[in-house]
C-alpha cells in the first residue's frame, strides 16, 4: 500500500488582540509576511473587519478559531469553505506551523506532530505565486530540487522534467515566471510553477491557501484537477480553502469543512452537506452548487443547529477518532443520544490507513539538503542569474557608471596642480563619495524582492539564512568591480588625478569598496524595512547624515562634542580621507610656489586638515572594510531574527 498521511485536528482554538497598545516602532519590527505578501493581509484584515466574531467578556480578544476539529485523509482532498473572515486563512496558517494556537492539537496519524517533522513532510502553497520573474519554468523548479534534494545531477533533471509534465507546462519550460512588468506565462501556470516548487520534494500533504484565487473558471478547474490527479497518484494529503467553487471543482472534493465566525458548520462529502441542508429545510435551488448556497444560507444554518435535534446537526465530532470520543465522556462518541448514530457517521469514507504503513519509511530528520559550501555555490548561481538579467541592476547601471564617468572626467579635466587644482580635487572626491554612495538605491526593490522569497524558503528548510547572506554577500563583488572599472578608468586619467599606476589602483579599490559599502547598507535596511518608500525615506536620511558629518562640510574640531561620535561612524569619512591620501601622500607635487621655492604641498594639507599620511593610507581602508562587514553582519541577525518569529523553528536560525 502507497504510504500516506492522516493530518487530524482536534479543538484548535485561535485567539487574536484587537486593542493592543500600538508600537511606535511597528513599522519596523513587522514581520516579514505581514510587510511584504501585501495582496494576502489585505484580503485578511479586510475578512477580519467583515467577521461578526465572539468577543472575550473583558473585550480586546478576537476568537478567530473556536475549537475546530476535522480529518484530512490520504488519497484525498479536503476543502475548507466559508464566507469572508470565517478563518479558513488562519486554520491553514496554523496547520503549516505559521501561527500557533491557544489550545488544540494537530495529530499525524494519530499522533502529535512539531512543526520542524512536519515542514518535511509537507508544502505549503501561499495565495500570492513568491517566484523570481526573471527566471524560467524549468530553472525555478532547478534550483528548488537542487536546494531540497540530495540527488545526483541526471536525477535532478528526470525529476524536475517529470514534475514539469505532470503539471502541465511542458510548453513553458523555457519561458521566463515574468510579473506585472515582465510579460511571461499566465496567471494559472504561474500558480502550477508554484505548486511545483512546493511538491519538488514529494511531500506526503499539500496545503494551499486559495490556489484558485484570481483565475478565470477554466484556469481554477484546471489547478484543482491537478490536485486531484496528485492526491489519487501518489497518496497525498491535500488541504486547501477555497471561495466559491463552481459545480465541477466541487465534484473533485473528497470531503468539505465549512466554517463560519470561526466555528465548524459542517465536516463531510458535499452529498452529505445537501443533505443536512434538507432536514434544515432549506432546498438548493438549480444551478447553485452545495457549497454556494450554504455559505448563502450560513445565518440560517446557525439558527437551525441551535434547535433541531443532535442527528439532525452535522456534528463537529469526528468519526473514526477514537482518541477523541473516549476524551469527550459526553455521550457522543458513537452514537446519539436516543440511541442512533448520527448522519457524520453513516457518511463517513470507508478507507482504513494502517498507522504503522505509513509511518515505515518516513524521514522525520531536520538536517538540510546540503552543506552550508553547496548551498552558498547554489544561491550564488542563482543570484547571478537574477542580477544579469535585470536590466535596471545591471545594463542600465553598467551604461551609468561608464556615462557617470565620461560625464564627471569631462567636467573636471585636467585639473591643475595648485591651490585651485587641490580644492577641485576635494569637492570632486566629495561628489563621487556622494554619488557612489547614493546611487545603490535603486537595488532595493530587488532586495526586498528577495527577502519575500528568503523568507519562503527557509520557512520550509530549503537552506539556511546563512548561506543566503554569504551568497548574497559574494555575487556581488564581481559585478561591482565591472561598475568600479567602468567608472575609474575614463575619470581618472580624465581629470589628471596622480599619475603613479599604483595610486590608480588603490583608486580603483576605494571605489570598489564604496560600491560596496553603498550595496551592503542598502541589503542590511532591506532587511529592516517594510516596503520601498520607507526604505528610500530611510536610506536617504541615513547617508545624508553621514555625509554631513564626514568632515567635508565642517570639519572634526568645529563638530560639537555631543555629535562628534557622527563623525567617526560616517561611512563617508574614511573613503575620502582614502581619496585625499592617494591623491596628496608622495604625488610630488606642489601647490603653491613662492619665489621659486615650493612652501606647501600635498602632505602639508593633509597634514593641515588632520588626515595624517601615508600611514592612514591602509588603516582607512581596513575601516571601510569592518563597515562592510558589520552592515553584513547586521542584516544577517536581523534577517535571521525575522525568521525565528515567524516560528520556522532552529532550521532556519543557523
Amino acid at each position: 500500500m502507497m504510504q500516506g498521511c492522516e493530518v487530524e485536528a482536534i479543538g484548535i482554538s485561535y485567539t487574536i488582540h484587537t486593542h493592543k497598545s500600538e508600537n511606535p516602532f511597528k513599522i519596523l519590527s513587522k514581520s516579514a509576511q505581514e510587510q511584504l505578501d501585501t495582496e494576502q493581509d489585505g484580503k485578511k484584515e479586510a475578512a477580519e473587519e467583515e467577521a461578526q466574531v465572539e468577543q472575550s467578556c473583558s473585550g480586546g480578544v478576537r476568537h478567530v478559531l473556536k475549537n475546530v476539529s476535522f480529518q484530512a485523509k490520504p488519497w484525498e482532498i479536503l476543502a475548507i469553505v466559508g464566507p469572508s473572515g470565517a478563518g479558513k486563512s488562519s486554520l491553514l496558517e496554523i496547520l503549516a506551523g505559521k501561527h500557533s494556537p491557544q489550545s488544540g492539537t494537530v495529530f499525524l496519524n494519530h499522533k502529535p506532530v512539531d512543526k520542524a517533522q512536519f515542514r518535511k513532510l509537507s508544502g505549503y502553497v501561499t495565495q500570492k505565486d513568491t517566484l523570481f520573474p526573471l527566471l524560467t519554468v524549468e530553472e525555478t523548479l532547478m534550483f528548488s530540487a537542487k536546494l531540497r534534494l540530495k540527488l545526483s545531477q541526471e536525477q535532478l533533471c528526470s525529476r524536475v522534467k517529470s514534475l514539469i509534465k505532470e503539471l502541465g507546462l511542458d510548453h513553458v519550460a523555457a519561458t521566463r515566471i515574468g510579473d506585472d512588468r515582465l510579460r511571461g506565462i499566465s496567471g494559472g501556470e504561474r500558480r502550477r510553477v508554484s505548486i511545483g516548487v512546493e511538491v519538488i520534494h514529494d511531500p506526503k500533504v499539500l496545503i494551499l491557501d486559495e490556489p484558485t484565487s484570481g483565475l478565470d473558471s477554466t484556469s481554477a478547474l484546471q489547478i484543482i484537477d491537478m490536485l486531484k490527479v496528485m492526491a489519487d497518484t501518489r497518496g497525498r494529503t491535500i488541504i486547501l480553502s477555497i471561495h466559491q467553487p463552481g459545480f465541477r471543482i466541487v465534484k473533485l472534493f473528497n470531503s468539505l469543512l465549512l466554517l463560519a465566525n470561526g466555528s465548524v458548520l459542517h465536516h463531510g462529502t458535499a452529498d452529505l452537506l445537501g443533505v443536512n441542508l434538507r432536514l434544515m429545510g432549506l432546498e438548493l435551488p438549480l444551478h447553485v452548487n452545495v457549497v454556494e448556497f450554504a455559505i448563502e444560507s450560513i445565518d440560517t444554518i446557525q439558527q437551525q443547529q441551535k434547535c433541531v435535534p443532535v442527528q439532525v446537526e452535522t456534528p463537529r465530532q469526528l468519526p473514526g477518532t477514537m482518541q477523541q470520543q473516549k476524551r469527550g465522556g459526553d455521550g457522543e462518541a458513537g452514537e446519539g443520544r436516543n440511541g442512533k448514530f448520527t448522519l457524520q457517521q453513516l457518511f463517513q469514507q470507508s478507507k482504513v490507513i494502517d498507522e504503522e504503513t505509513m509511518y515505515a519509511g518516513m524521514d522525520f530528520t531536520c538536517e538540510f539538503a546540503n552543506s552550508r559550501l553547496r548551498e552558498t555555490m547554489i544561491l550564488s548561481h542563482r543570484f547571478s542569474k537574477n542580477i544579469f538579467r535585470t536590466k535596471e541592476l545591471f545594463t542600465c547601471r553598467t551604461v551609468q557608471m561608464l556615462v557617470s564617468g565620461l560625464v564627471v572626467g569631462s567636467i573636471f579635466c585636467n585639473l591643475k596642480d595648485d591651490i585651485v587644482g587641490a580644492y577641485e580635487r576635494v569637492g570632486l572626491f566629495a561628489f563621487i563619495l556622494t554619488f557612489l554612495l547614493s546611487s545603490s538605491i535603486e537595488a532595493l526593490p530587488i532586495f526586498l524582492q528577495e527577502r519575500e522569497i528568503l523568507m519562503k524558503e527557509t520557512s520550509c528548510g530549503s537552506y539556511r539564512v546563512s548561506s543566503y547572506a554569504i551568497a548574497n554577500g559574494l555575487v556581488y563583488l564581481p559585478f561591482l568591480l565591472i561598475l568600479a572599472i567602468l567608472f575609474s578608468m575614463p575619470l581618472y586619467w580624465l581629470v589628471g588625478l596622480n599619475r603613479n599606476f599604483l595610486a590608480f589602483l588603490h583608486f580603483l579599490l576605494l571605489i570598489w569598496l564604496i560600491l560596496y559599502t553603498a550595496n551592503s547598507v542598502v541589503v542590511c535596511f532591506s532587511a529592516l524595512v517594510p516596503n520601498f518608500i520607507v526604505g528610500n525615506s530611510v536610506i536617504a536620511g541615513v547617508i545624508g547624515s553621514f555625509f554631513l558629518f564626514s568632515g567635508y562640510f565642517i570639519s572634526k574640531q568645529e563638530i560639537p562634542k555631543y555629535w562628534i561620535f557622527m563623525h567617526y561612524i560616517s561611512l563617508f569619512k574614511y573613503p575620502f580621507e582614502g581619496l585625499l591620501i592617494n591623491e596628496f601622500s608622495n604625488s610630488g607635487k606642489c601647490l603653491e610656489y613662492m619665489f621659486g621655492a615650493c612652501v606647501k604641498s600635498g602632505e602639508d594639507v593633509l597634514k593641515e586638515e588632520g588626515y595624517g599620511g601615508e600611514s592612514n593610507r591602509w588603516k582607512n581602508v581596513g575601516v571601510t572594510v569592518c563597515f562592510i562587514l558589520v552592515y553584513r553582519f547586521i542584516s544577517y541577525v536581523i534577517l535571521r531574527y525575522r525568521c525565528s518569529q515567524m516560528g520556522f523553528g532552529r532550521v532556519v536560525t543557523n
